[in-house]
């Protein structure tokens, strides 16, 4: 058996069931949780790899329920996807500002479901490689901090992505549309003032000093 854990929450007993059972027949550990507040309390204990939740739900809502959990450090690397049948764009846009790392719409053959908790589960697994060490910056994936001076910063996790990224890699130029894939992933829509924005914040923490622009490309981190 996988010793990668997913959480699945749905006020539906028999989607949960229907779920349960193909991620147990792909080798996942599986806990489930009929509504937010439950949601909250079993990940907190249970530390999943993964939440795959529904967004209207009886006692807290899949949106609630995941803002609750981006503020907890402790579950910074858990990844969290909404599954549901409800598609309009404010419904994404809620669960994405909420810290969501996808949207998958309902309904979904088992298979199709699979690959895509799979590809969430390499993306986390890439992203929590060996922190690097550049322009006396040190990335702590293990706490979610950054570390610059002496001073320690606790960044939202696009941010930290965004900038474990290009540090992992000084002086290479990463294009948007390649920050836009292992940041956002393939099946978020995002527009390109969303990575600039996300610079400007990591400018103002850790200064301009790291943090290139080149016009018409992309970004790179210079030790």
């Amino acid at each position: 058996m996988s010793d990668q854990k997913i959480l699945l929450v749905d006020d539906d007993p028999d989607i949960l069931e229907l779920l349960g059972f193909n991620l147990v027949q792909e080798g996942f550990q599986v806990e489930k949780a009929l509504n937010g507040a439950d949601a909250l309390e079993k990940a907190l204990n249970w530390l999943p790899d993964l939440v795959l939740m529904d967004v209207m739900m009886p006692v807290m809502d899949g949106v609630e329920a995941c803002h609750e959990m981006r503020k907890r450090p402790q579950l910074a690397r858990t990844s969290i996807a909404f599954l549901t049948a409800r598609n309009e764009d404010y419904s994404q846009i809620a669960g994405f500002d909420a810290g969501a790392d996808d949207y998958i719409e309902k309904p979904i053959k088992p298979r199709v479901l699979i690959s895509r908790v799979k590809a969430l589960l390499r993306r986390n697994a890439a992203e929590t490689a060996a922190p690097p060490v550049s322009s006396g910056i040190v990335i702590d994936r293990e706490r979610y901090m950054v570390y610059k001076d002496g001073s320690a910063f606790s960044l939202p996790r696009k941010e930290f992505e965004l900038l474990a990224l290009l540090a992992s890699k000084p002086g290479r130029v990463f294009t948007r549309e390649s920050i836009l894939d292992s940041v956002w992933g393939n099946d978020v829509i995002v527009g390109d003032r969303t990575i600039d924005v996300h610079i400007r914040k990591l400018r103002e923490k850790l200064g301009d000093h790291c943090l290139k622009t080149i016009k018409g490309v992309g970004y790179k981190f210079e030790q």
